[in-house]
């Protein structure tokens, strides 16, 4: 029998989702399975018989190895270990924070991990008030002094040289931009990447959330804000994780930045130098985007919420996407 490291979300029926939980963590489901809302990995809301609700979060095959899985677990264990508010993974009955299973489907053998974490309920928490903003900071930089504690070895460095240029270059080899476009396209992203890189010269990285914008926050109340979903963990320069909460570009942004970093600096330091990394970053955001687009086109749940992707109509506004975003960082140089 061929093994296979990819797998396929299809082959995931309910009562192997349940009976994979249940041999790992000797729980006895109630059949009950949600699906939550998630692009990339395959999310499942379950309770035992107890009452007990938890979310089982299937990783997408071929994404992340077992060790780079393992560290973002890590650094959810650094964190609640300091009572830092996050969703940290139940261990197995192995003592394990990350359980595979392996399904045979038509002689060949597909593998995935899953992980299972306790259910937290919480509602959207949108920044209103300068108090508001301090939180969103402190929060933040305690995460960011937990993850300080250790480096990460098998995660990305969010750094132009290891994940934008790389990224652009498998973007090219798909094809998928409109010929018409594509010249445009390219050398213009080329440029843009020419332009940044040096600017992250002698950065300093660390680990960090990567994808800390306001859907991956919940405000529980008296028990305050709570960060979730580290599924993007890198190594990078902390700024990264401030630029998306903000409601607009850096230049439209300074009285959010400010008090967002008077919250941060209560608990951790903050090179105010890497202020200037927001608008380059953003324009490493928006090529990941559609490499991450670009991979997932052909599954059902993309082609439903992007219909339009990849026409060359897409490509046209894309285009224009970039200049402005390209004439942004050239004006704040």
């Amino acid at each position: 029998m061929k093994a296979k490291p990819q797998g396929h979300y299809d082959l995931l029926f309910p009562e192997i989702i349940s009976g994979a939980v249940e041999e790992a963590y000797s729980l006895s489901i109630d059949g009950l399975i949600t699906p939550f809302p998630s692009y990339i990995n395959r999310v499942y809301g379950i309770q035992d018989g107890n009452g007990n609700k938890y979310a089982v979060k299937y990783y997408r095959p071929g994404r992340w190895t077992r060790e780079a899985i393992l560290e973002e677990h890590q650094l959810l264990f650094d964190c609640d270990e300091s009572e830092i508010p996050v969703v940290a993974p139940i261990r197995d009955n192995d003592g394990e924070s990350l359980s595979e299973l392996s399904l045979e489907h038509e002689e060949a053998l597909y593998s995935f991990f899953f992980a299972l974490f306790p259910l937290k309920a919480g509602r959207n928490f949108d920044a209103e008030a300068d108090s508001d903003w301090l939180k969103l900071g402190r929060l933040v930089g305690r995460v960011h002094e937990a993850g300080r504690r250790r480096k990460s070895i098998h995660r990305l460095e969010c750094l132009p040289e290891k994940t934008t240029i790389p990224y652009l270059a498998e973007l090219e080899d798909t094809g998928l931009v409109s010929i018409d476009e594509r010249d445009e396209f390219f050398t213009l992203l080329r440029h843009g990447l020419e332009l940044i890189t040096p600017m992250f010269s002698g950065v300093s990285c660390q680990r960090i959330h990567a994808d800390c914008h306001r859907g991956n926050i919940l405000d529980r109340g008296p028990e305050g804000l709570l960060l979730f979903d580290f599924d993007d963990m890198m190594s990078g320069p902390p700024v990264q994780d401030f630029w998306l909460l903000l409601p607009d570009h850096a230049n439209k942004c300074q009285m959010e930045i400010n008090l967002l970093l008077e919250g941060y600096e209560q608990f951790s330091s903050f090179d105010y130098r890497t202020l200037r990394l927001i608008e380059p970053l953003r324009l490493m955001r928006m090529v990941y985007f559609l490499l991450w687009c670009a991979r997932q086109k052909n599954d059902f749940d993309f082609s439903r919420h992007f219909p339009a992707w990849g026409t060359r109509a897409f490509w046209i506004k894309e285009i224009e996407d970039f200049k402005y975003q390209i004439s942004i960082i050239e004006n704040n140089k």
